[in-house]
């Protein structure tokens, strides 16, 4: 059985950009990762401090890359992207090895 691969995104949002303002752009932005290949499921929290936490899995590695690497090409993402402050931006995939529900 392949091991599934879990994308992990931390970001704050960008200067006046509100957690409300933010959250409308999360629809156009979680349909463009439905529509991917390989797309499983998606979470979405937020410390209080304000530090954004997104992860994704996807059935492959491969799957989870060419999905990051599509990103700027992805019009109706535009929205979601630009809320983000860039350099807070960390993005790190890992293989899944243990899953529990």
């Amino acid at each position: 059985m392949t091991k599934h691969t879990m994308e992990t995104v931390t970001f704050k949002l960008a200067e006046g950009i509100t957690k409300d303002a933010f959250l409308q752009t999360v629809p156009a932005s979680t349909k463009y990762m439905k529509g991917r290949s390989g797309f499983i499921a998606r979470r979405l929290s937020c410390t209080d401090d304000g530090m954004w936490i997104e992860q994704i899995e996807w059935e492959t590695m491969e799957d989870a890359k060419g999905a990051a690497a599509n990103l700027g090409t992805a019009e109706s993402i535009h929205p979601f992207l630009q809320a983000i402050d860039g350099p807070s931006a960390t993005m790190h995939h890992s293989t899944i090895e243990v899953t529990l529900s």
